[in-house]
């Protein structure tokens, strides 16, 4: 299984950025697939779901209605457009397969364990 994360990047805060998540080693099209983050000092954070068709999604409070999860199965790729960004969105973001089945319902505290795979992360910095 491979995950890999695009460039994050540096963005001021109110901007906006889309991660892509390109993965392989799998049947892409039958899981489901997360979004987490990880900023320094902090404990692990799930961020996002979404099933294996693409038609339902899952977001934690703290990013509901600014960030939207998507997934193009023909592509075997996940995407996270990241909009309104804040200073507490910086941090290191990871793309994750076969999540726990109960981390919607669940998602604190959420640990490395809770999924089967991740990809590298990619740093995303929110500041002016």
């Amino acid at each position: 299984v491979q995950l890999l994360v695009s460039a994050g990047g540096l963005v001021h805060p109110g901007g906006s950025l889309r991660l892509s998540c390109p993965a392989s080693g799998f049947t892409f099209s039958n899981y489901w697939l997360y979004w987490l983050r990880h900023a320094p000092g902090q404990a692990l954070v799930w961020l996002s779901c979404i099933n294996s068709g693409g038609d339902s999604a899952y977001y934690a409070d703290s990013v509901d209605g600014r960030f939207t999860i998507s997934r193009d199965n023909a592509k075997n790729t996940l995407y996270l457009q990241m909009n309104s960004l804040k200073p507490e969105d910086t941090a290191l973001y990871y793309c994750a397969s076969e999540g726990r089945d109960t981390i919607v319902l669940h998602p604190t505290p959420v640990e490395w364990s809770d999924f089967g795979s991740w990809g590298q992360g990619t740093q995303v910095t929110v500041s002016s």
